[in-house]
């Protein structure tokens, strides 16, 4: 890095008090109230593999029904998940919520502060237990996340894999060394969004950044290639059949096994490859579904059932208070439109 750390950190929080998002788990420049360290665990594990624009709603929605560590932990598994339901990797809200339970059987409803005793909650490592130590409790913690990381690679101008364990272990190494004593989290927090508005992936806005004088990249004019990229390999295809069965107004709906991808939540009949007990009728579509590894192709068929499968007959209003994986909310969307649509011309 090109300029002391104090300089660093002087223009890096002049910059964030001025130009920071205002976000719904964010205190706004200037509080002087704490922030709730449930809404710090929260909003990061929503964060995980998501953008911010998606998970505002989905934060907002979540607050507003499961307002406090509490609440969370005596909760319905079900209605968990449908809070998190269109979000993905449905583990994070199983966690969350695991981490809630814990935090009131053993830490009578009092959120732990000590990094040992937040990296013992599920779902919680070492860079969200420094988040949550540093924004909520103002406790003095570094965090790597991929924004972090990325920023700390362009400071020092490291060209290796970010993710290979020597460099992660010097980007930790370097972030320690950065956070100062005096106001952690607003410089994590920082750090965090200069990754996220300014040193991003692609094309970062280094004219405009509040610490360019301190970039190693910048000054060897290699910013645009830091960090290293991985050329990513292709992912598998899984295609799957879907058997929209409807009785009396009613769908059929099966639960899915409660380990694996999308655990325990529910959805419309549905198969890896043909099966004599359903009889497709009218084909209603194909969707797409791409998840990080995979990638699912769903052919969706009304159909007729030749025999009995385990399940519920629920109404598609009845459905919106279970959780659905993404495909199958679509596929009730299509249901719902095709109903409205059908009721509309017999007016």
């Amino acid at each position: 890095m090109r300029s002391s750390i104090p300089t660093f950190r002087k223009n890096l929080l002049k910059w964030y008090a001025r130009d920071r998002r205002l976000l719904p788990w964010r205190l706004p420049a200037g509080a002087t109230t704490s922030i709730d360290p449930y809404h710090v665990l929260l909003s990061e594990l929503m964060l995980q593999q998501t953008q911010v624009k998606t998970v505002i709603p989905y934060f907002e929605r979540f607050i507003n029904q499961l307002p406090t560590i509490q609440s969370l932990a005596e909760a319905d598994e079900q209605t968990v998940l449908r809070l998190w339901q269109g979000l993905g990797y449905y583990s994070r809200a199983r966690n969350l919520q695991k981490a809630a339970q814990k935090i009131v059987r053993e830490f009578a409803d009092s959120f732990p502060q000590d990094l040992d005793d937040l990296q013992k909650l599920p779902g919680v490592g070492r860079y969200t237990a420094g988040a949550i130590a540093s924004i909520a409790f103002n406790r003095r913690a570094p965090i790597v996340d991929g924004n972090v990381a990325r920023v700390i690679c362009r400071l020092d101008a490291i060209k290796d894999d970010p993710k290979s364990r020597e460099v992660n272990s010097r980007l930790w190494t370097r972030a320690d060394e950065l956070v100062p004593k005096l106001n952690p989290g607003e410089f994590n927090s920082a750090m965090m969004e200069l990754g996220a508005l300014i040193c991003t992936p692609r094309n970062p806005s280094c004219v405009v950044c509040p610490v360019r004088e301190a970039c190693e990249a910048r000054a060897l004019g290699i910013e645009k290639l830091i960090p290293i990229r991985k050329v990513r390999k292709a992912n598998p295809i899984e295609k799957r059949i879907v058997h929209v069965i409807e009785r009396g107004g009613k769908f059929l709906f099966e639960q899915r096994p409660m380990t694996g991808r999308w655990a325990g939540m529910w959805q419309f009949i549905t198969r890896e490859s043909k099966d004599d007990l359903f009889k497709p009728i009218k084909k209603l579509g194909e969707l797409k579904h791409q998840l990080t590894h995979r990638s699912y192709e769903f052919e969706v068929w009304r159909s007729k059932l030749k025999g009995e499968v385990a399940g519920r007959w629920v109404t598609i209003e009845e459905s919106e208070s279970i959780a659905l994986p993404k495909p199958h909310v679509t596929i009730r969307s299509w249901l719902s439109e095709a109903a409205q649509a059908a009721s509309a011309k017999t007016k």
